[in-house]
């Protein structure tokens, strides 16, 4: 299954696409952030992530969708950084639990790296969670101001600045 980034196929978010999001996204809270949050947190913030959030986000953000033979396995977003031109941020990147590791990932930041809002911004954030913190740090992404500490949201501020 090595050749799988070869068939993975982006495109933008559609309304449509929401339900289907969400679970992938729930289903990652459950199988995969509660090993470092708790499961009982994650029930709490799966409750909360329906469908209406999906939208909010798509909202504001570019979001895009990644499929595999027409099953959506990987979802990121970009957004300007509270309305910032020089500053964005990325958000809701998740892959389907069991194809963590296969590249869609890798795939997911390449596509959200050549989106307008990162290439007009000079520096980048992300909330990563614990889970996913060292896969950032994979792609130069650092911890915000040098400082290695979770926020109110028990997530590690990274961040990108561009040359």
């Amino acid at each position: 299954m090595s050749d799988i980034k070869n068939k993975v196929n982006m495109r933008r978010f559609q309304t449509e696409d929401a339900e289907e999001v969400k679970n992938l996204i729930v289903r990652n809270f459950l199988e995969v952030n509660s090993k470092d949050y708790g499961i009982d947190t994650m029930q709490k913030l799966a409750e909360v992530y329906g469908v209406e959030k999906v939208l909010q986000i798509a909202s504001y953000a570019h979001m895009y969708v990644f499929e595999l033979e027409n099953q959506i396995v990987g979802v990121g977003s970009i957004s300007s950084f509270w309305g910032s031109e020089t500053e964005s941020i990325l958000l809701t990147i998740f892959v389907l639990p069991e194809l963590h590791g296969k590249g869609i990932g890798r795939i997911i930041i390449q596509t959200l790296e050549q989106d307008e809002f990162f290439i007009r911004a000079n520096r980048i954030e992300i909330p990563a969670s614990i889970t996913a913190t060292e896969f950032y740090r994979k792609f130069g992404y650092d911890y915000k101001n040098g400082i290695k500490e979770l926020d109110e949201e028990y997530h590690y501020r990274l961040e990108k600045f561009k040359k």
